[in-house]
């Protein structure tokens, strides 16, 4: 019952151990599901369910019927214009990383966007190559087809090559989708739980950073090579730094005039964003201006600077993968699948949020697949979402993926028809642009510093992460930071918070003794918290630290008192020892025997419960003994062991518990385990937790009702008259208790023994 006095409050209940709270409250008898009934579950067939499931896979079928025309279709018409316009220059500029023909990246902006369309279930990302994954994709471009492998650089042979290139990040492409599409049938979207906002910040910070080193080719129109290997982004610098001197000067001024403009009306944009009705596109103005240049002026004859070229017009026929490529990729696949679904997810994640819907994370898997499968078979490259591209769908008032579709035909309007127009752009503004989109993975170097004032953990991550990107390559960097990060998982489950409690304000609230000054310690009594669940990895430090919190060791405690036992038995027997109503009283001068003489290889012995039936008086351990026999003084009379946040105990750690409770049960130390949770003592009965000496009367329901236990049976100890039915004991000035019945007057009176 619980009665509100003011802004207090009143319980009054009986001391509840587990035991007695089972007996006074009966449990309802719950049918928990197997492995096969969950099976049958999922494959069962209903009208509903099929109904449920078809929804599921077509989102469009929702949304779609409900699109209101009039208020959004204007607004998702500017959207996708803008949009389409930002994706036809990153997909050009994007191209470059993936080390293909710039007219590819068209078609990895246009097809995966179509699927998404139909499968998708976020309303505002925008689908189509990311910088990260193109570079990804050419990592494994370059890998299998170097750049070595030109022979004489005809134009036969270049031409040869980038038929190979684009057969293999078409190849790695459809295997990665096929990769996705596995993943979300199986439902395991939750993967994405795994990788960490402070990983995927360091690893797109890396990312970037090799962004940056693979544009300096283009920039400078350097014979650069690629090194996809560990360490591949020094021998790339390397290469560049030693071919400076060749550097043609008008990409290197394009290119940085470029940039410079891009980064102020980005900045500009990113300021006055509340006063400008749309973006500048910035993009579109500098690639417009820089193709009419080189058109009119003839940078390529000129200067000798390297340009996009004729891109061909309409759709090439779709194609199978190559096997070959599949067998060598696979580990490249699984990475690129994994970091598309994670951007992509946390993208589309940010914008549910913002404008309340939900987002499905298996049909994500799904929807990312499909477009993947599509984008590879027409020759395209890896998708999911660029955050710029995205930001400007969001920020132009775009509402549903109708705004995708519009951005699309954008898309195919240059591959079917205006494509010819940027023939003479400059693939140094193509990789300028490409740079341009970087600034805000690269701001997020901030980052380090307010992870380290708020969790540095989280900041070790991060570091790691880029450096494990930044110099073993991508691929193996993200393996690298995912391991990491269950390392510190690990460690830090490993090496738990364990602390001593004590009652803080006089009330039932218990906390760390350290961090109060108002705190009441019932006199030979631990209470002693572990915050983390224990396990076959951690359970010897836990052990550790209970011997330090109570301040002795309980195994050594015990064979210390049997040996003594072993010297008053042999003393005894050899009548230096006599029987007196006031205890022993020694006959003889002492004389010292060795631990070893006293053991008689009967070590074992010492372990077990010690036993004075044999004796003629029991041997008090907190007396005097007699001369020449010690053993170490126990202070404490019992112990509570808070486990309210201990998830989980599993059957290793389970039997180091066993075995070091007995220890201190042997030496008359009472055990006591407070706020386990449910169906904790189901799991310890099962695997045979309980014996004689370790019972399931030593768990209670808090901390509160253990302790007030423990005082009403020393109380009860020390005045034998009194009984659990008849005794009324003051433990508080308003704290009270008849029996075994406490009275919680107020929270903030003296607590006592």
């Amino acid at each position: 019952m619980v009665e509100p006095v003011g802004n207090h409050y009143v319980v009054a209940r009986p001391v509840y151990s587990e035991n007695l709270f089972n007996e006074e409250h009966e449990k309802l008898h719950r049918y928990h599901k197997t492995f096969w009934d969950h099976l049958k579950l999922y494959f069962r067939c209903s009208p509903q369910r099929v109904k449920k499931i078809a929804l599921g896979l077509f989102p469009i079928v929702s949304w779609l019927p409900a699109y209101r025309f009039r208020e959004w279709i204007l607004s998702d018409i500017v959207s996708g214009i803008n949009t389409g316009l930002v994706a036809v220059l990153q997909g050009l500029a994007f191209a470059l990383l993936v080390n293909v023909p710039p007219g590819y990246g068209l078609y990895a902006a246009f097809f995966p966007v179509l699927v998404y369309f139909i499968f998708g279930t976020s309303r505002h990302i925008s689908v189509g190559p990311f910088p990260v994954l193109s570079l990804m994709v050419g990592g494994a471009v370059v890998r299998l087809v170097p750049d070595d492998s030109a022979g004489n650089g005809t134009s036969t042979n270049i031409s040869a090559i980038n038929e190979e290139r684009v057969m293999v990040a078409a190849s790695v492409t459809f295997l990665s989708g096929v990769f996705q599409l596995l993943l979300g049938i199986l439902q395991f979207g939750f993967i994405v739980i795994y990788l960490s906002q402070s990983l995927i910040s360091g690893f797109t910070t890396a990312a970037a950073i090799h962004v940056v080193v693979s544009q300096l080719k283009f920039m400078l129109q350097l014979p650069v090579p690629g090194f996809n290997k560990p360490f591949g982004i020094i021998y790339t610098l390397e290469s560049v730094f030693t071919q400076i001197t060749k550097t043609n000067i008008a990409d290197l001024v394009t290119s940085l005039v470029v940039l410079l403009i891009v980064f102020v009306v980005k900045e500009m944009n990113d300021r006055y964003k509340a006063k400008l009705p749309t973006p500048i596109p910035i993009e579109l103005l500098v690639t417009v201006l820089a193709a009419l240049f080189s058109y009119f002026i003839n940078f390529e004859e000129k200067f000798n600077v390297a340009v996009v070229g004729k891109l061909e017009e309409g759709f090439q026929a779709p194609v199978a993968p190559d096997v070959g490529v599949l067998q060598k990729c696979i580990g490249d696949s699984i990475s690129i699948a994994i970091v598309g679904f994670a951007v992509a997810f946390s993208v589309a994640k940010v914008y549910s949020i913002k404008h309340d819907y939900p987002v499905d994370g298996n049909q994500e898997l799904i929807a990312f697949g499909l477009s993947n499968i599509v984008g590879g078979s027409f020759k395209g490259f890896a998708s999911s979402t660029a955050l710029s591209r995205s930001g400007v769908q969001e920020s132009t008032g775009g509402k549903t993926q109708i705004a995708g579709i519009i951005s699309a035909v954008i898309v195919l309007i240059v591959i079917l028809a205006i494509g010819f127009l940027l023939a003479p752009l400059q693939k140094s503004v193509l990789a300028s642009l490409a740079l341009g989109n970087l600034k805000g993975m690269l701001m997020q170097f901030k980052e380090v510093g307010i992870l380290w004032r708020k969790d540095k953990y989280d900041c070790v991550i991060w570091v790691v992460t880029f450096l494990a990107a930044i110099f073993l390559g991508l691929d193996i960097g993200l393996a690298t930071a995912v391991a990491f990060q269950l390392l510190t998982v690990v460690i830090r489950s490993q090496i738990p918070s364990c602390t001593v409690l004590a009652n803080v304000g006089r009330s039932n609230i218990y906390r760390n003794r350290k961090d109060y000054t108002d705190i009441y310690e019932p006199e030979g009594v631990k209470i002693f918290r572990c915050s983390s669940p224990i396990f076959f990895a951690n359970i010897e430090f836990f052990r550790e630290k209970l011997i330090t919190a109570v301040g002795f060791n309980p195994l050594r405690v015990l064979r210390k008192r049997n040996k003594a036992l072993r010297k008053i038995r042999k003393m005894l027997k050899k009548g230096e020892l006599q029987v007196t109503p006031k205890g022993l009283i020694c006959m003889a001068n002492y004389t010292h025997e060795s631990d070893e003489e006293l053991d008689n290889n009967r070590i074992e012995e010492l372990d077990q419960p010690t036993n004075m039936t044999d004796l003629p008086i029991q041997i008090n351990w907190g007396a005097d003994l007699p001369p020449g026999i010690t053993v170490p003084q126990v202070n404490i009379h019992s112990i509570i062991l808070d486990f309210s946040s201990v998830s989980f105990l599993d059957f290793s750690a389970m039997r180091v518990l066993q075995k070091t409770l007995k220890e201190f049960v042997r030496i008359n130390i009472d055990i006591y385990i407070a706020g386990a949770h449910e169906g904790f003592l189901d799991k310890l009965e099962r695997c045979a937790f309980f014996d004689e000496e370790i019972k399931p009367s030593m768990f209670f329901l808090t901390i509160h009702d253990a302790v007030l236990h423990i005082l009403l049976k020393k109380d009860i100890a020390s005045s034998p008259k009194l009984n659990s039915n008849n005794c009324i004991i003051t433990l508080s000035n308003g704290l009270r208790s008849r029996g075994s019945t406490v009275r919680l007057l107020s929270p903030v009176v003296a607590l006592q023994p």
